[in-house]
């Protein structure tokens, strides 16, 4: 569900929904509590407990949602430098094979040249909808293995390039596995559930406290749905690193020597 609502409406589109919907919520339980306790917002005889309540639930709420928000961003940066990691390590296993004979270098160079366009055209896709297939990129990095197992490197400086090649191209393959369970990253089920579920409670609370003025109450129970609003839709657009307008991009992997395998 959430990764369909990352990927098919905007950051934008998902402010107006989520938003909107809180405000109209909001709007919509101060007019039933005006029409059907009115007594209890003339008189706010119960707002001592209700203030008590919503401000016991206001900082608990807020202490898991900093607690998810902090979470989830440390999880895109992560996803972030690990796929730049990734595509570094590509490049360098690239530029090592120079010092290799025109032959070894050029199916090296067609063993990463399938690798790369494996990971962008056909993992990333399945990335972004939150069911990546290691399958898809398997025989491509053992392309790239077996381009190094078939070369036997004869000089001392070959050697020394090999043994950094194939040192990097571990660490490759480390970044990669890396990469397809951080694209499997979301919120647990439990978490979800105090975050959606508490500003569901959260919300509603608001509508109990007591205002005669009408636009006063207006304006405490709007803000408060506002604010709610837009919690919700900071922990939801930072949930998955590779869906939606948030999500980490594939361009590392069409930069600097990478460019060539895109021309």
């Amino acid at each position: 569900m959430e990764v369909r609502l990352l990927n098919n409406f905007t950051t934008t589109a998902l402010a107006t929904l989520l938003v909107g919907s809180a405000l109209l919520i909001g709007v919509a339980g101060v007019a039933l509590m005006r029409w059907r306790f009115r007594h209890l917002v003339d008189t706010g005889e119960h707002n001592d407990m209700i203030g008590v309540v919503l401000g016991m639930y206001a900082a608990i709420y807020g202490i898991i949602l900093a607690f998810v928000v902090v979470a989830e961003w440390e999880s895109l940066n992560a996803a972030t430098t690990n796929v730049a990691a990734e595509a570094s390590q590509t490049a360098e296993v690239l530029r090592t094979a120079d010092a290799f004979p025109a032959g070894e270098r050029e199916r090296i160079t067609a063993a990463m040249h399938d690798y790369v366009h494996s990971v962008v055209d056909d993992q990333w896709p399945l990335m972004r909808e939150g069911r990546p297939d290691p399958y898809l990129t398997e025989p491509q990095i053992k392309g790239l293995y077996k381009a190094f197992q078939d070369y036997e490197p004869r000089t001392e400086t070959q050697k020394a390039y090999y043994s950094e090649a194939v040192s990097t191209l571990g660490s490759l393959a480390s970044a990669r596995r890396t990469r397809l369970s951080d694209s499997q990253q979301q919120l647990p089920v439990l978490l979800s559930v105090l975050v959606y579920g508490g500003a569901l409670i959260m919300l509603p609370l608001t509508f109990l406290y007591g205002i005669r003025d009408v636009r006063a109450q207006l304006m405490f129970v709007t803000s408060v749905a506002v604010l709610i609003g837009v919690s919700v839709l900071l922990c939801l657009t930072l949930d998955r690193p590779f869906s939606g307008d948030l999500a980490v991009s594939p361009e590392p992997f069409r930069q600097g020597v990478l460019a060539q395998f895109w021309r």
